[in-house]
């Protein structure tokens, strides 16, 4: 974590010589100016960088000089020839802050990790807490047995969505600064421990909260509790992917990859959720799950969640809510995908309001110097997420729609492409809401929606541009011209597959009309869409990689700071052997790999904070490290074992975050 708290006309001074001038300076010891870290969960990637224009805290900041820009450099991707650099998390980026008198100060960063999952934390009551541990709906600790005599309860290899938030009045024993709190998702875990047994998806996604104590004059984090969240009021929850925080302080989740409910009963998948959950395979329904989970921390560290029935069953990756506190445009992360937008009834309430999908008009392209395709939006209908939790609870899939896996011959079908499959469906009559809210991906087909992104996963946005971003982590199958999965006509079409996927920019705005000529109540809403940045697909080099490891592959999670101007980039990639971070300058267009994850492993959870008691936090989790691929094949033998060494042999997964090289950073001078 670094804090700028810049004075006028001050001389650039790094590591120990700017430590012995701040003592001079403030009185302040070097050793607790020197003291690292600032911890929280995820990787806080530039963890607490307070930017003069913020008015931060611990300096005359009508004497600081005024901050222009924020750069970062590019490091080099790591290779074997330091084989423990790509089974770790490798960080060789410098960030550059530049000043209105032409002055900067350069940090050198470096991770510091907070805990791996699968540690003992402490509950704040003098007792312990396994991080990412799994739980069932009563409560009680679910164990891994499939290893006789090594019995334990399943904890999480895949940390996720992060929040980092403050709650007014809040009161923690323990803390003796500030009171933050870190809510975080654990998606899944992998393995079981006979490391045969795939666990994706057959456990009910854990969900905490992390009190920290921040530190008023270092920006530092320290972890003092950790929380389990009850999850058993909202029927559990299914593989939590990422999150955002909303303009009014609550933890935002999701649930991806809805389960399919004409065929959920006869899965092993979802059966074993129901089996871990409930204690009975028939005990989950799975119209209780894809759906958008929101958690609200109490002042004492709890909190209490909810889910939002209303929004769209879909796979939804995360919701980024726009600054009117109404309108939410959500990521879907499924292979014929669509863009979706909710328009809350009111402010700061997701809980009624109408859902939208987009069809792409002409144009569609990933030329980054192509025009950008025109959006126009299809109401899907109106409704309140208790109703519709209502019909989640009574309706069977059947009531709503038939589905046919091969064409039936009948022109009372329509022939449709939804979640990667060709499907005849016929709706029945008067069922259009409860198809439109629970059987969403097919409805939107039906309905002419264009329904044709492949794994369109993290969304977030640009304030002062007026501009969303959204990963399209790879662009292949149901948005290629010919595939089974395109559907002619529905303006998603490309000439050939981009295995290495994109990063797309969407114009904001208002005055809009649905395709019904009612008007759109919101300024917010996505007007058009084009390619930002793409990667690029290679023949395999001699490492492994099949995206270009110099430019983005697979982007995952997307989360844009306003002060810095960069968009920050975590890939979940199968063609990069180490997963990057990346730093977009919207501004100069610059692209700078800032971290590397460990190899096999998947940047996620990413979280930028522009301000919170006077400090930046930038924050992000991996996950799965070792989960090899067939692009590992050179590298698995070496790899392997440190990274068993490193992570619970392979079980675990840090958190933690990126801060000045072995030190935090605090620059004040008189």
């Amino acid at each position: 974590m670094i804090k700028i708290s810049r004075f006028k006309n001050e001389k650039i001074i790094a590591g120990n010589e700017l430590a012995s001038s701040a003592v001079a300076a403030t009185g302040v010891s070097r050793r607790s100016l020197l003291r690292g870290g600032v911890g929280a969960l995820g990787t806080s990637l530039v963890g607490g960088v307070c930017l003069p224009l913020a008015g931060c805290g611990g300096g005359d900041s009508t004497t600081d000089a005024v901050m222009t820009s924020v750069t970062f450099s590019s490091m080099a991707a790591p290779t074997l020839a330091v084989a423990a650099d790509m089974a770790t998390t490798k960080v060789g980026s410098t960030m550059t802050v530049n000043f209105a008198d032409n002055s900067k100060q350069d940090f050198k960063l470096a991770y510091q990790p907070f805990f791996v999952t699968g540690d003992l934390v402490s509950n704040g009551s003098g007792g312990t807490t396994l991080a990412g541990g799994y739980y069932d709906i009563y409560g009680q600790p679910i164990i891994d047995a499939t290893v006789a005599g090594k019995e334990r309860q399943y904890f999480s290899d895949s940390p996720d969505g992060t929040s980092l938030l403050t709650v007014p009045g809040a009161k923690v024993d323990g803390v003796k600064g500030n009171t933050v709190f870190a809510v975080v998702q654990f998606e899944y875990t992998t393995w079981a421990q006979d490391g045969t047994t795939g666990m994706y998806g057959r456990l009910p996604s854990p969900i905490a909260v992390l009190t920290l104590d921040q530190s008023p004059t270092t920006g530092k984090l320290t972890l003092v509790k950790y929380h389990n969240v009850d999850t058993s009021g909202v029927h559990g929850l299914w593989i939590t992917c990422g999150a955002s925080l909303s303009p009014w302080g609550t933890h935002l989740s999701s649930e991806e990859y809805e389960p399919n409910a004409f065929t959920a009963a006869g899965e092993a998948q979802f059966k074993a959720f129901s089996k871990n959950l409930y204690g009975s395979e028939t005990a989950a329904n799975p119209y209780h799950y894809g759906h958008l989970p929101e958690v609200t921390v109490n002042a004492d560290g709890t909190a209490s969640i909810k889910k939002h029935y209303c929004l769209g069953r879909i796979s939804h990756e995360l919701v980024q809510v726009m600054p009117d506190n109404r309108t939410v445009l959500m990521g879907d992360d499924a292979t014929n995908s669509g863009y979706f937008v909710f328009v809350a009834d009111a402010e700061k309430d997701l809980s009624a309001g109408t859902l939208y999908v987009a069809k792409v008009g002409a144009g569609f392209s990933l030329d980054t110097a192509a025009s950008p395709a025109p959006l126009t939006w299809i109401k899907l209908g109106r409704a309140t997420s208790a109703e519709i939790h209502r019909l989640a609870n009574t309706l069977k899939p059947t009531d709503i729609m038939d589905v046919k896996t091969s064409d039936p011959s009948d022109p009372a079908y329509t022939k449709v492409s939804a979640n990667g499959k060709v499907e005849w469906i016929k709706l029945v009559p008067g069922m259009e809401k409860a198809a439109a809210f629970l059987e969403t991906h097919r409805y939107g087909a039906l309905v002419g929606a264009s329904m044709g992104f492949s794994k369109m996963e993290g969304t977030t946005v640009n304030i002062k541009d007026k501009v969303a971003y959204s990963a399209l982590q790879n662009c292949v199958t149901s948005m290629v011209t010919g595939n089974t999965y395109n559907t002619p006509g529905n303006g998603v079409a490309i000439a050939a597959a981009l295995n290495s996927g994109a990063v797309m920019a969407l114009n904001l705005g208002g005055g809009l009309s649905d395709t019904a000529s009612a008007a759109i109540n919101s300024v917010w809403m996505p007007k058009d869409i084009k390619a930002l940045v793409t990667g690029q697909d290679i023949a395999a080099d001699a490492l492994g990689n099949t995206g270009n490891p110099d430019k983005i592959a697979n982007p995952d999670n997307l989360k844009f700071s306003e002060k810095m101007r960069t968009l920050f980039i975590g890939e979940d990639s199968g063609q990069h052997v180490n997963n990057f971070l990346w730093a977009y300058n919207v501004d100069t267009k610059t692209l700078s790999r800032v971290m590397s994850i460990p190899a096999g492993g998947e940047s996620t959870g990413l979280h930028a904070v522009d301000e919170l008691n006077g400090w930046t936090y930038i924050m992000s989790n991996f996950q799965h490290a070792g989960d090899w691929g067939g692009i590992h094949s050179l590298v698995k033998d070496t790899l392997d074992p440190l990274i068993k060494a490193n992570y619970k042999s392979k079980f675990g997964a840090a958190v933690g975050y990126l801060t000045g090289e072995a030190t935090q950073t605090r620059l004040t001078k008189s």
